[in-house]
């Protein structure tokens, strides 16, 4: 991500004339060659890499900022640029900036770095959106799909009275949700019960959501009600005496003094009412009274082989097929079951055509890294450091970091909000949105986005993260994103991120007020508010101004 932000700021500086810029352009320049390289190593856990690309980083940044107060000068001044000498302050934190990139520079030589020779920004070639994968289509599963159908559906005698509550445990990655879809969308079991409920619960066990969620899910609604009581009431009343099926999906919070509250008002339905788990904790499960545990494996070989083949193979040719097959066999073995993995590195291959590309994906060092979160991860540093000649990309997956888990991202939304950041770079509106779309296809095409909802012209209208690609893009976003969520109960924990954070999403519950640390932000440049308070106690207007 740092060649991204390197890449726009070289285009910005050409046009200035200073002399001081232009050392500066030449410090960028130097450094801009080995980025790449730097970028491979920092993933592979080089913490000296990793300080001296936060270094560079953290100076572009700056830069970028001086280069805003530079542009702005020359439009309150309104007059000719080349009639304007540098202003004295700008000219002075310029020169400061010049200091720390010599040190910067001077440090890149004790590396090591393999430059690169090609440092053109390539624009992004067209991806169609009739190449995107259906997430609905499943490879494998049909043993755990049917012993899930079964528990859905049993009335045996010998079952439990009350309520019943089943969960899937897994990695991240290995297909619980997919399997829970199944389950959701399955005819059989929409006859069976008379209420399917599915919320998806993510890291925190947030009691109003998941109460807001689940009345929702009823196709009721909850614009009346603010209190958990309230809404807890109201859920005990439409559950009572009927038959309910409740998907509860990527539950991590064990706490049970969360949880109790909804057992006891849940099992007011009708007798053969489900709660279906999705978590990657047994002890979670457990917590959860869950009489029923599926534990859902890594597909077999012949199973991600099956998965890998169907999307790297994708309108490739019967000879080049018979050509690839070897490396791609061993490939899909490095995928370690993991659907995910296997879908990545699947939509990665389907744009390579040559052995040497394949033969590249399967030496990578970034196999050995089990270190990132015991290896889920490396399917997603391979496609994310094959975006190497479209870096403007990896800018803009980096900040999807800033909405939470689960979030429902509308593509016309996250175009706007790139194009507010500056990192499409045209001239004229439309060329911005165009070039926008086409990243976002790109990353949509590389599995990095999921759960498309399409218009009736099959046009994608917003998509999800699965969350172990969330996990991913706060890694490589390296604490510039952040998304909190604000309650009357909680303090903000946004001084402990100190000066790193530049992107900030907040989101309001039970009437908190304004967290004042947000004034210690002074490199912040994207603030997204989403306010649940009840009516009469939302933000006073007063701050934002004030804050501006």
């Amino acid at each position: 991500m740092v060649d991204a932000i390197v890449s726009s700021l070289l285009e910005q500086l050409i046009s200035v004339a200073a002399d001081e810029v232009k050392k500066l352009t030449s410090n960028l320049q130097a450094i801009r060659g080995v980025l790449e390289d730097a970028e491979q190593r920092q993933m592979q856990l080089d913490k000296a890499v990793t300080f001296w690309l936060d270094q560079l980083k953290d100076a572009s940044y700056d830069m970028e900022d001086v280069l805003d107060e530079w542009v702005f000068a020359r439009l309150k001044l309104q007059i000719d640029f080349k009639q304007l000498s540098l202003r004295h302050d700008i000219a002075v934190k310029i020169r400061g900036i010049n200091e720390k990139l010599d040190d910067i520079a001077s440090q890149k030589d004790r590396f090591k770095f393999v430059e690169n020779v090609s440092n053109n920004v390539k624009t992004p070639e067209r991806v169609r959106t009739t190449s995107l994968i259906d997430e609905g289509e499943v490879c494998g599963r049909v043993d755990e799909k049917n012993e899930l159908l079964s528990k859905l559906l049993c009335e045996s005698s010998e079952q439990q009275k009350g309520l019943h509550v089943i969960s899937l445990i897994g990695l991240g990655g290995i297909g619980k949700t997919t399997l829970a879809q199944l389950a959701y969308n399955n005819d059989e079991v929409k006859r069976n019960f008379e209420k399917v409920m599915w919320v998806c619960v993510s890291d925190t066990f947030e009691e109003i959501s998941v109460a807001n969620a689940i009345i929702e899910g009823l196709g009721e609604s909850t614009s009346s009600l603010s209190e958990f009581q309230s809404l807890m009431s109201h859920i005990h009343r439409s559950i009572e005496g009927k038959k309910n099926f409740l998907i509860l999906n990527d539950v991590w919070d064990g706490d049970y003094n969360k949880w109790a509250p909804f057992f006891l008002c849940l099992n007011h339905g009708l007798h053969g009412s489900k709660i279906l788990v999705t978590t990657r904790n047994e002890l979670v499960a457990r917590m959860m009274g869950s009489t029923n545990i599926i534990f859902i494996e890594q597909l077999t070989e012949e199973e991600c082989w099956s998965l890998f083949k169907r999307l790297a193979f994708f309108g490739c040719s019967f000879e080049d097929c018979e050509r690839l097959e070897p490396i791609g066999q061993k490939i899909a073995r490095k995928c370690k079951g993991l659907p995910i993995a296997a879908k990545v590195i699947g939509n990665l291959l389907r744009s390579k055509s040559t052995i040497k590309d394949w033969q590249r994906i399967l030496d990578s060092e970034m196999w050995k890294a089990e270190e990132i979160g015991k290896g889920l991860l490396t399917p997603l540093l391979l496609s994310y450091n094959d975006l190497s000649s479209n870096s403007m990309v990896k800018r803009f997956f980096s900040y999807c970091a800033v909405f939470p888990k689960d979030y429902n991202m509308y593509k016309e939304e996250l175009i706007s909000l790139w194009m507010a950041q500056g990192y499409l770079n045209a001239e004229e509106y439309e060329e911005k949105e165009m070039t926008g779309e086409e990243c976002f296809n790109i990353l949509a095409a590389r599995s990095f986005f999921q759960e498309f909802e399409k218009n009736d012209d099959d046009d994608i209208m917003s998509c999800k993260m699965h969350d172990i690609v969330h996990d991913f893009a706060q890694f490589v976003s390296s604490k510039e994103c952040l998304w909190l969520e604000i309650n009357s109960t909680k303090e903000s924990v946004i001084n402990a991120f100190g000066g790193k954070v530049r992107h900030l999403g907040l989101k309001f519950k039970g009437g908190a007020s304004f967290p004042m640390s947000i004034h210690g932000l002074n490199r912040l440049r994207t603030l997204l508010i989403d306010d649940e308070s009840p009516p009469n106690s939302s933000l006073d207007s007063s701050i934002l101004p004030e804050l501006i």
